[in-house]
């Protein structure tokens, strides 16, 4: 996200395309010249845009893109997309239990399926290992209140362990996020890590008006 006063878009140092800061990452260099990404947007310096895909990433480190951006010699190691994506991940994990703390959050099966029925809902949280079975029953009570069920957004991202173990509860499979700060904040780091591995997630705007439409 753009610092106070910093232009909404910036160019990716690979492709050359001018776009929102929203679909790119921030990259700094350290003063050991190591490149650092900067997830949440405060890290101080010079920054290097990149399109915010782990394969675009791949390539300017491939491409020497950022020696080009710094005008100078740095190191972008070989790990760097790998390490993004584990604090990408652990910024949309921060941002899920934060949800829960605010109440923005519900678990379980019983409680998603009454949720979904009635609640202010806009997303939909399946673990990647839930079962195919439990995800199409939530879908179809999705979808006999909001028409269809790709009207909500539906995050697939985490492992039952990782949500688990963040949220700070036993055998977590699936969860319904409610309106709020706190839940839109999450559909946007998730969004984001979607975006980055290159998985479709539809937003958080789409769920919303397929949730007021209903209401």
């Amino acid at each position: 996200m753009p610092r106070k006063n910093e232009p909404t878009e910036r160019t990716c140092a690979v492709s050359r395309e001018v776009l929102p800061v929203t679909e790119l990452l921030r990259f700094v260099m350290a003063p050991d010249k190591t490149v650092v990404v900067d997830v949440k947007g405060t890290l101080p310096g010079r920054g290097v845009w990149v399109t915010a895909k782990k394969s675009v990433l791949q390539e300017a480190i491939k491409k020497r893109a950022f020696s080009r951006g710094f005008k100078e010699q740095v190191n972008a190691e070989e790990g760097l997309a790998d390490h993004t994506d584990v604090l990408l991940e652990q910024a949309a994990l921060g941002a899920l239990s934060m949800s829960r703390k605010a109440g923005n959050l519900v678990t379980g099966f019983s409680k998603v399926e009454a949720a979904l029925k009635k609640e202010s809902v806009i997303a939909l949280v399946h673990a990647t290992d839930a079962s195919e079975d439990g995800v199409r029953k939530l879908a179809a009570v999705a979808a006999s209140r909001f028409g269809k069920v790709d009207r909500l957004s539906v995050i697939r991202l985490f492992t039952s362990d990782q949500m688990s173990t963040h949220l700070g509860r036993e055998n977590v499979i699936h969860a319904v996020l409610l309106a709020g700060e706190a839940g839109r904040n999450f559909l946007k780091n998730a969004q984001r890590l979607a975006q980055y591995r290159e998985i479709s997630v539809r937003t958080e705007e789409d769920g919303a008006k397929g949730a007021a439409a209903q209401d």
